[in-house]
């Protein structure tokens, strides 16, 4: 059996730079997997089968049999599998679990199915099921722009602690479709607050900055920029419309707040809440805080590194 890590993922910065022909929209993001991870097991088989304990899990919505499939088809490798996800990560969250159990499906059966892709090929397969899902591919702290499929890895961000927080605000159905619907062209800020955090890293412009291969080692070196200095650089574009769009998260964010946090930003498109915490004693006084009433919580820190096989 071959066990597979699917990590969470923060946007430390997310923006909107414009809406692309395309229909999607044109994104510069600072983007970070932290230490809260699916976990997705795969078997030989005669068939390809899904398990998953959560009943709210349902594989035909999942891009993880999407990425079963995109495979054979590609590939036209025949063969089946036994695919067991173990969901620790909120579904619907913001979070993009999804998109990182496609990604360490794909890495998952390349090996198991002995398929030989190249980390390129893979990360073609990647963009065609979802924007997102490239950047599992790489794990750890990286740049994206497109639409976030273009993927430049950075050399890891400070250690911090991570306190999170699902409200009990009504999923919505296409929720990202919906909050990049009610963005204005005022809420564009051409990578402003992403410079900010790259020239805050490494002291220097990054305009015109290439994506890597997947094999090369990343280029740009952290010169030691404070975990204070990181919290307050967090920036996302979602922020100042998602409210309008989640009844109740305001009041949650507020919660949140009044629980020490000094500031609290959305996790990608919500309606996850976090906070990033230096100190590991803080962090826990307020995720106890959340706990107590009654909030899905939890308490976590980033990941610098991918490692995804167990």
């Amino acid at each position: 059996m071959l066990t597979v890590l699917a990590p969470a993922k923060l946007n430390f910065t997310l923006e909107v730079l414009a809406e692309r022909q395309d229909g999607f929209h044109e994104i510069r993001s600072v983007a970070q997997t932290i230490n809260l991870c699916d976990t997705l097991y795969f078997q030989p088989g005669h068939s390809i089968n899904f398990s998953c304990a959560d009943p709210d899990w349902i594989p035909g919505r999942s891009l993880v049999s999407k990425a079963v499939g995109l495979l054979q088809k590609t590939t036209g490798c025949s063969k089946g599998a036994a695919v067991e996800v173990d969901k620790r990560i909120p579904l619907v969250s913001g979070l993009s679990g999804d998109s990182s159990d496609a990604a360490a499906t794909l890495w998952g059966l390349n090996q198991l199915w002995e398929l030989g892709l190249s980390p390129k090929e893979l990360l073609r397969l990647a963009s065609k099921l979802g924007s997102d899902v490239s950047f599992f591919l790489y794990g750890g702290t990286a740049l994206l722009e497109g639409r976030g499929e273009i993927v430049t890895p950075l050399l890891p961000l400070p250690h911090m602690w991570v306190v999170l927080m699902v409200p009990p605000v009504p999923r919505l159905p296409g929720k990202t479709a919906r909050l990049y619907a009610t963005l204005k062209t005022s809420h564009y800020t051409q990578g402003k607050a992403t410079d900010r955090l790259l020239k805050a890293l490494a002291g220097r412009s990054f305009k015109g900055l290439r994506p890597l291969k997947a094999n090369t080692p990343p280029p740009l070196k952290n010169k030691g920029i404070g975990g204070e200095r990181l919290a307050s650089n967090v920036f996302n574009v979602f922020d100042a419309v998602a409210c309008d769009s989640f009844t109740g998260l305001s009041q949650y964010r507020e919660q949140f707040l009044e629980a020490g946090a000094e500031e609290v930003h959305l996790a990608g498109s919500g309606p996850a809440l976090f906070t990033l915490v230096k100190d590991k004693l803080r962090a826990e006084e307020i995720y106890l805080h959340l706990w107590q009433q009654g909030l899905e919580s939890y308490l976590t820190d980033t990941l610098a590194t991918l490692e995804q096989v167990k």
